[in-house]
């Protein structure tokens, strides 16, 4: 799928949002993409899916045992990851503040795993999830989200491969441009900030 392509289905579902958004991060966006409305179409979610796994490498597809998704924002595209790739889907919550994995999930001791997000922004929830997978037993060997909105900066300390990268401006709440700040901020994710 080409960029335009992916963005397309983006809009189709009415999922790209535009005002003044709080992110998990804490960081404000004019631009907001709610994931969960363009996975709700399961068409949808395994065309995005069926994409992206095909841009992850050739060596991480053949090594990797199991995807694994924070809750909430990567329960779904985790799942359908999984389903393209052939390989377990499991995922991470946070019953306590930190993720774990709960469940009856199972990690056996250095299972390969590919983390899966919805969007990135700055990497936290997927190093938090990443730790998860680690005190579980198992090893991240690759990263991956629908979209990458990081701007380039998120470091996940592993190969990271975004279905697509958007370069949307992010702001602290005290650094908003005018425009900006004359809007009501409203939050739509999952996470406090």
């Amino acid at each position: 799928m080409t960029d335009d392509e992916i963005l397309n289905e983006f809009r189709q579902a009415e999922a790209l949002l535009e005002g003044h958004f709080i992110l998990s991060s804490g960081l404000r966006s004019p631009r907001y993409l709610q994931c969960a409305r363009v996975l709700m179409d399961p068409a949808r979610a395994a065309r995005l899916a069926t994409a992206l796994a095909a841009k992850i490498p050739a060596a991480v597809r053949a090594e990797a045992r199991a995807v694994v998704a924070p809750a909430m924002g990567g329960l779904i595209c985790g799942h359908e990851l999984a389903r393209a790739l052939g390989l377990l889907s499991m995922f991470v919550e946070r019953p306590n503040g930190s993720f774990e994995l709960r469940r009856g999930f199972r990690l056996e001791p250095g299972m390969p795993v590919i983390l899966m997000e919805d969007v990135v922004t700055t990497g936290l929830s997927g190093r938090e999830a990443m730790r998860a997978v680690a005190d579980a037993g198992g090893r991240v060997i690759h990263a991956a989200s629908l979209v990458d909105r990081s701007n380039g900066t998120a470091d996940l300390g592993v190969g990271f491969t975004p279905l697509i990268r958007l370069n949307v401006p992010s702001y602290a709440a005290d650094a908003l441009p005018p425009e900006l700040a004359a809007i009501p901020a409203v939050k739509p994710g999952s996470r406090a900030a």
